[in-house]
């Protein structure tokens, strides 16, 4: 593995407060990174202060093969060869979508910027559009734009600020499967910044979960959604449903089946509260069982009905709300139904 970007104990405080704590990430040529978390996580700064346009307090910016970054030796942006695609894609509107390709190519010469733009047109399926201007476009088309600008310098880095927020859903999705065979062909390597845990599946080939300017696990995405490191990673992935439990004697007590388990697996982030994540692959229904569960919502997906549920128990402790589960069976919203804990490996996290 050929590490293109290091983080080590990276810090930025703005007026005075910080954002980013003792942040440390590798990241390898190649390979796609995105960054999720909660709205003001430091995902955004991250972004900024690799791209330059934020100064670190403290640490290393390490991008290969030898630029080293650190608060006694600031490069300016124009320096680091690192792209960007902003979120609101940040075209020259009075310029068409040929000069938007060639803003960052002035040090080539005319064959070289017409040869690089017409190869960019065509992979990214604007060349019939090259003389049209930013407000001619759809949003899908204004963002191939901004991908095309950013990748036109060929840089080692490229960062991209939520980059499909603001296409719909269906063009969304066949965007972001172009641009990572894209990424892949150039062999580009790329940060980018979202909301949707979707996305990281679709679009990353690692993760980094973000939680209060701190990195809090990072890893492939199948990994990280497998083995979450903490309550929060989890719960920021929408893993599974979390079930309250109480532990007697290695035993965890919960409103729908007791289950033993190894305590000192459960992963302890000082909280005095525990919960068991539960995914809906490992709940069952139990035919003619005692119903402990009442169904609060239906809905009808691809995998079947999706149903809420929540508990009836009467120990407030024990009690829960919202716990996922799909199923072919029909059942009414209000109807009261039996399930039970499949056997699988349990995750007990406190809170």
């Amino acid at each position: 593995m050929t590490v293109l970007l290091k983080l080590q104990h990276l810090s930025v405080a703005l007026q005075q407060k910080p954002i980013l704590t003792d942040v440390n990430l590798t990241l390898a040529a190649g390979d796609i990174l995105g960054l999720v978390g909660p709205s003001g996580c430091g995902k955004t700064t991250l972004l900024n202060t690799l791209a330059g346009f934020v100064e670190q307090n403290k640490g290393t910016i390490t991008i290969a093969p030898d630029m080293v970054i650190t608060p006694d030796n600031l490069i300016e942006p124009e320096q680091r060869n690192i792209g960007m695609i902003f979120q609101d894609y940040a075209l020259f509107p009075h310029l068409t979508v040929n000069k938007n390709i060639a803003f960052g190519l002035k040090h080539l010469n005319k064959a070289e910027q017409t040869t690089r733009i017409d190869t960019l047109l065509s992979l990214l399926k604007l060349t019939e559009f090259s003389g049209r201007f930013p407000h001619q476009l759809s949003g899908g088309q204004q963002q191939r734009v901004a991908i095309a600008r950013a990748l036109a310098p060929q840089p080692k880095l490229l960062l991209l600020d939520e980059p499909f927020s603001n296409i719909d859903a269906r063009l969304r999705n066949e965007l972001m499967l172009e641009l990572r065979s894209l990424l892949k062909q150039l062999s580009i390597t790329a940060i980018f910044v979202t909301h949707n845990k979707d996305e990281v599946f679709s679009f990353a080939d690692q993760i980094a979960v973000m939680h209060q300017g701190h990195v809090l696990q990072s890893g492939t995405p199948v990994d990280v959604f497998q083995h979450p490191c903490s309550w929060q990673v989890a719960d920021f992935l929408q893993i599974g449903s979390w079930l309250p439990v109480i532990t007697i004697n290695g035993e965890c007590i919960t409103a729908i089946g007791n289950i033993g388990i190894d305590l000192n697996s459960m992963q302890n982030n000082g909280g005095s509260r525990h919960a068991l994540l539960l995914k809906p692959q490992d709940i069952k229904i139990v035919p003619n069982g005692q119903a402990n569960v009442v169904i609060d919502y239906v809905r009808i997906t691809e995998h079947g009905f999706h149903y809420l549920l929540s508990s009836l128990t009467d120990d407030k402790r024990l009690s829960f709300e919202h716990l996922s589960f799909y199923s072919h069976l029909v059942f009414a919203q209000g109807e009261k139904i039996a399930i039970e804990i499949l056997p699988h490996q349990y995750q007990l996290f406190s809170q």
